[in-house]
C-alpha cells in the first residue's frame, strides 16, 4: 500500500505506488544476489563476514518496508530539537553543552499508516576530536533514505563540504534552516537567499524548509484581577509545520522508491567495495602462495645448483603455481595454458633482463653469502636467483589473473618491466636466502 499520512485521509496515484514497489522488488533482488553469490570462496567470505552483515540489514530493512530519516549538521544546530519536534515528545537527548549525542539513536515516527518511518539522530559533524563521530555520521547518513541537513544560518566551509558530499553519494536532501525565530524578518529573507546560493544545482529549492525545533523562551508579562504585573519567561510551541508537510509529500509521492533507490546505491557500493576486498584477499593469499613456490624452487636449484642462463627455462614449478594462482583467481588455466603464459613472462623477463643485468643479479646474490667459497654457498646463491625469478612470474601472472586474463592494451612487456622496476631487488634476494636457509634446516 502506499505511504500516507494518518493526519491525511487521501492516497495517492496507484501508479507511483506500484512503481515504487517494482523498485523495492528489483532492490532486494540486487541484495540476495550480493549476499548468495556462490563464486565468492568461504576463506573471501570469512573476511568480508561485516559487510555482508550490513547487506543482510539492509535487507531486513526492505523486506519490513522501512524508511530511515537521518538528522546531521553541526553540533548544536538543532538536529536532537527538531527530530523531537517531529516526534511530539523528548525522545533524543537535547544540551546547550556541545556534542551531547555521542552515538547514532533511533525513534520511530507514528505519522504513516504503511510501513514504519525511523527517524535518525546523528553526531555532530563538527565535533571537537570527533574524527570517530564524523565518520559515523556520514557513515549513518550515506546508508538512510533520506538526510534532514540541519543549519541554523549561513552555511559555513564544512556544511558546504559535508553537503557535497551527501550529493556525491546521491542521498535525496532536506535543507533545514532552524532558529528562525531568532532572527528579523529582514535577516531571514537574506539567509535563505544565501542558503538558496549556495546550494544551487544540487539542492532542490522546494527543500529548502524553515523551523523553529525549539524557539528561545520569550518575556511575558502576566496581569492578575488586581491589575498587578509579574514578569516569567515561557516557551514558544515548536513550529516544523513546513518541515512536516515537505516530508509527507515526498513520503506519500515516492516513499518506496527512495527507500528502493537508496538500498540499490548502497548494493552497487558496497558490491564495488566487495569486489575491491575479494581482491585485496585474493593477493594476500596469492602472496603467500607465491612465496610458497618461490621458496620450493630456490631450495630445488640450491640443492643442485644450474646455471643462470638457465634458470628461467626450469619453468615445471613455475607452472604448478599459475595454476594454483589461476583457481584462487576463479579463471582456471589447464597446464598447458599456464606453461604458454609463463613462457611469454620468462621471455619477456629475458629481454628486458639481457645478460649484464642477470650477472648482476646473481652478483647481489653472491653478496649475500658469507664468502662464496663452498659449493653450498655457491648454489644457495643461485638458488635465491630462482627464488627471484619465480617471484616475478608470479607477480606477472597474478596481475594478468587479477585483470581477467588480460595484460591490458600496453601488453606484456610494459606490465613486466613494471613490475621488475617496482621490485626491491636486494629485498627479495635476502627474504630468499632466509626461506631457503629455513627450509633446508626444517627438512
Amino acid at each position: 500500500m502506499p505511504w500516507s499520512s494518518k493526519r491525511r485521509s487521501e492516497t495517492s496515484p496507484a501508479k507511483p505506488a506500484a512503481r515504487g514497489e517494482d523498485h523495492l522488488d528489483v532492490a532486494r533482488e540486487s541484495l540476495r544476489e550480493l549476499v548468495r553469490d556462490p563464486r565468492i570462496p568461504p576463506e573471501v567470505r570469512a573476511a568480508l563476514a561485516e559487510d555482508y552483515r550490513q547487506v543482510e540489514a539492509m535487507l531486513e530493512k526492505l523486506e519490513q518496508g522501512h524508511i530511515h530519516i537521518a538528522a546531521f549538521g553541526r553540533v548544536s544546530v538543532g538536529k536532537s530539537a527538531t527530530l523531537n519536534a517531529l516526534l511530539g515528545e523528548r525522545h533524543f537527548s537535547t544540551s546547550p553543552l556541545h556534542g551531547e549525542t555521542k552515538q547514532s539513536q533511533m525513534g520511530r515516527w507514528e505519522e504513516y499508516d504503511a510501513g514504519g518511518v525511523f527517524l535518525i539522530d546523528t553526531p555532530g559533524l563538527n565535533e571537537v576530536k570527533g574524527e570517530a563521530r564524523e565518520a559515523l555520521a556520514h557513515d549513518v547518513a550515506c546508508r538512510s533514505d533520506l538526510v534532514l541537513f540541519i543549519v541554523d544560518g549561513d552555511l559555513t566551509d564544512t556544511e558546504i563540504r559535508a553537503l557535497r558530499i551527501l550529493v556525491s553519494h546521491q542521498r535525496p536532501i532536506i535543507l533545514v534552516f532552524n532558529k528562525i525565530d531568532r532572527y528579523t524578518r529582514d535577516e531571514r529573507e537574506l539567509l535563505l537567499a544565501s542558503l538558496r546560493r549556495h546550494t544551487e544545482g544540487f539542492i532542490d529549492p522546494r527543500n529548502l524548509v524553515c523551523v523553529s525545533a525549539m524557539p528561545a523562551e520569550r518575556l511575558v508579562i502576566l496581569v492578575d484581577e488586581r491589575g498587578r504585573e509579574t514578569e516569567t519567561l515561557r516557551q514558544p510551541a515548536p513550529d516544523v509545520a513546513a518541515l512536516k508537510r515537505r516530508l509527507w509529500e515526498l513520503l506519500e509521492a515516492e516513499g518506496k522508491t527512495l527507500a528502493a533507490l537508496n538500498a540499490s546505491l548502497f548494493a552497487s557500493n558496497l558490491s564495488d567495495q566487495v569486489g575491491q576486498r575479494i581482491l585485496q584477499v585474493k593477493r594476500k593469499l596469492g602472496a603467500r602462495l607465491i612465496q610458497t613456490y618461490c621458496a620450493t624452487k630456490g631450495v630445488a636449484v640450491a640443492l643442485n645448483p644450474i646455471p643462470v642462463a638457465d634458470l628461467l627455462a626450469a619453468a615445471a614449478v613455475d607452472v604448478g603455481m599459475v595454476v594454483h594462482l589461476s583457481r584462487l583467481y576463479g579463471l582456471p588455466l589447464s597446464k598447458r595454458e599456464a606453461g604458454s603464459l609463463v613462457k611469454t613472462i620468462a621471455t619477456q623477463m629475458a629481454l628486458l633482463m639481457g645478460t649484464v643485468w642477470a650477472v648482476n643479479l646473481m652478483s647481489s646474490a653472491l653478496k649475500l653469502g658469507t664468502g662464496g667459497l663452498s659449493t653450498l654457498i655457491t648454489g644457495g646463491a643461485q638458488g635465491a636467483v630462482a627464488y627471484y625469478a619465480t617471484y616475478v612470474v608470479g607477480q606477472a601472472a597474478e596481475t594478468y589473473l587479477a585483470q581477467g586474463k588480460s595484460w591490458g592494451e600496453t601488453g606484456p612487456k610494459h606490465v613486466i618491466r613494471s613490475i621488475l622496476d617496482g621490485i626491491d631487488r636486494n629485498s627479495i634476494l635476502a627474504q630468499a636466502r632466509i626461506d631457503i636457509a629455513a627450509r633446508l634446516r626444517s627438512g
